[in-house]
């Protein structure tokens, strides 16, 4: 194969070479980013929300996906994340805060409430000592929370329930199916019941409906937990809650005006490790699509940016706030320059090293080129000074013979190799000087250049050392 077509084929392959990375590198820093998210508990309203992100990424293609990792409790799902198994968790912070988890959003707040039928005669937390409290059975996370709630108020919670009075100062907490809180309130099982929930969810104005359905008057007493700032400095991974006036409708209005009350949140957490630019994407989609979401899964409506004033504030709060969900709330995303920066200006450095590499390889290259030829170059010169002093017939057909050799060496090196124009030129004209000169010289001997006969094994190249 000629050796132009094989320097072509080269080139090609070289230039096929970088298309390929660089197509290589597109298609790997544009492919989905992929999730794994803790969801808990099992069968509750928080893993159907976030199956429904899930597929709702999948269905709009958008440049994230999420793979759900079940499990039983919150507790699990927070340890999931703690001990990085996944990169994100949904976590309810008061029964485990994982240590290495920064809030994304809030995905449901709930608000500690006691309800009670008015002709029971208790409007606040004081007034159940003595009392049998309700509380929604398989619902042993929330104890915690009551006891905690109710021990400001010096009550002391006992877990089983007393066949006899409760004694003073004491208030016997009674688990009850929701299904039996009527019955349980008609058969004076319980005098008022406590609940742990999203206000304004269907769960909570079910129940408010069944403790005024228990009361004669259908007059509800609805109450919250007092001194809310001192509770939360003891139990800091709660949060304040409000619950507005007239959310439960009612004649007159339940409640009658705003309560102030402490509650447990769900929320959505990812690894203090990931990305500023991943959680902010997390964040974004999970909000925009909120009302397609809401369609199938309610409790998207629920979902809440965590409360902050100053971004200092949301980084150094009791439940931390990821920066990257700053951004998103605060609008500072960053583009693919500023996602990308550092790689940016690494690839154009080592870019710039590399060019500058293969430019001095490149000119130390030519430099070696040209000095060779210009070796071949020198020695036909040396010919021409040579012959035109010598007036052997035989000696001038040995110089006429290198030059030969010469000349085809060049010319193979100049086939194989790119070679500088100058250079060629100025060995073409030494060639045809040294032929001229020697042919001259042989002229004026009266005879023909020839070469004498040589060996098999011997010529002008052995001879000279002229090969390139």
């Amino acid at each position: 194969m000629p050796k132009p077509t094989v320097q072509r084929e080269r080139g090609i392959l070289v230039i096929g070479l970088i298309v390929a990375v660089a197509l290589g590198a597109f298609l790997y820093l544009s492919r989905p980013t992929t999730l794994s998210i803790a969801v808990a508990p099992e069968g509750g309203t928080e893993p159907a929300l976030m199956r429904a992100y899930a597929a709702a990424l999948a269905e709009k293609r958008l440049n994230l996906r999420l793979r759900i990792v079940p499990f039983d409790g919150v507790r699990e799902s927070a340890e999931a994340l703690q001990a990085g198994k996944v990169d994100l968790a949904v976590v309810r912070p008061d029964i485990l805060l994982p240590a290495n988890g920064l809030t994304l959003a809030v995905l449901r707040e709930q608000a500690a409430l006691v309800a009670s039928p008015e002709s029971a005669g208790i409007g606040a937390l004081p007034e159940l000592a003595g009392k049998r409290l309700g509380t929604l059975a398989r619902r042993g996370a929330d104890r915690a929370v009551i006891r905690a709630i109710l021990e400001p108020s010096g009550l002391d919670l006992l877990d089983d329930n007393p066949a006899g009075p409760v004694p003073e100062g004491s208030v016997a907490l009674v688990p009850v199916e929701e299904g039996d809180l009527a019955a349980a309130f008609a058969q004076g099982r319980i005098e008022a019941a406590v609940v742990l929930t999203t206000p304004t969810s269907p769960a909570a104005q079910r129940l408010v409906g069944i403790v005024r359905e228990a009361s004669a008057s259908r007059a509800v007493s609805l109450f919250g937990v007092p001194d809310v700032p001192a509770v939360l400095a003891r139990l800091p991974r709660l949060q304040a809650v409000t619950v507005p006036a007239g959310l439960f409708g009612g004649n007159p209005k339940l409640p009658a005006e705003d309560i102030a009350t402490i509650g447990a949140s769900y929320r959505l957490m990812g690894r203090a490790t990931l990305s500023r630019s991943v959680a902010a994407e997390v964040t974004e989609h999970l909000f925009e699509l909120r009302s397609a979401l809401a369609d199938g899964v309610p409790a998207a409506n629920d979902m809440a940016a965590p409360a902050y004033d100053t971004t200092a504030a949301a980084t150094s709060a009791r439940l931390p706030i990821h920066p990257g969900a700053i951004d998103y709330f605060e609008r500072e995303q960053q583009g693919f320059i500023e996602r990308y920066e550092t790689w940016i200006y690494l690839v154009a450095f080592l870019g710039g090293g590399i060019g500058s590499t293969l430019a001095w390889l490149r000119q130390r290259l030519w430099r070696a080129r040209r000095e060779r030829i210009e070796i071949a170059t020198g020695r036909l010169l040396e010919i021409r000074s040579e012959a035109r002093r010598l007036r052997d017939a035989s000696r001038l057909a040995l110089l006429a013979d290198e030059i030969d050799s010469l000349a085809a060496n060049i010319a193979r090196y100049a086939l194989n190799r790119p070679t500088e124009p100058r250079s060629l030129s100025a060995a073409r004209i030494a060639i045809d000087a040294a032929r001229s000169t020697v042919q001259r010289a042989s002229a004026a001997t009266g005879g023909v250049a020839e070469a004498p006969r040589q060996g098999p094994d011997q010529g002008p190249d052995q001879e000279r050392g002229g090969a390139l």
